[in-house]
């Protein structure tokens, strides 16, 4: 049996398992991944407005 990697709970279903996330766990982790990637810069910004790394 698997754990998820979210809240470390026993996974019971083969999909979760595959997953790595039980069903609400994976629900916030994909929201949570979609605000993360509204939040993110890209290399090519970086060198279009020439920001020092």
């Amino acid at each position: 049996m698997g754990v998820c990697n979210r809240c470390g709970r026993e996974l019971k279903t083969q999909k979760s398992i595959d997953d790595g996330y039980g069903p609400v766990c994976k629900k916030k982790q994909s929201t949570e991944d979609a605000e993360f990637e509204k939040i993110q810069i890209t290399l090519e910004e970086v060198v279009k407005l020439e920001v020092a790394i």
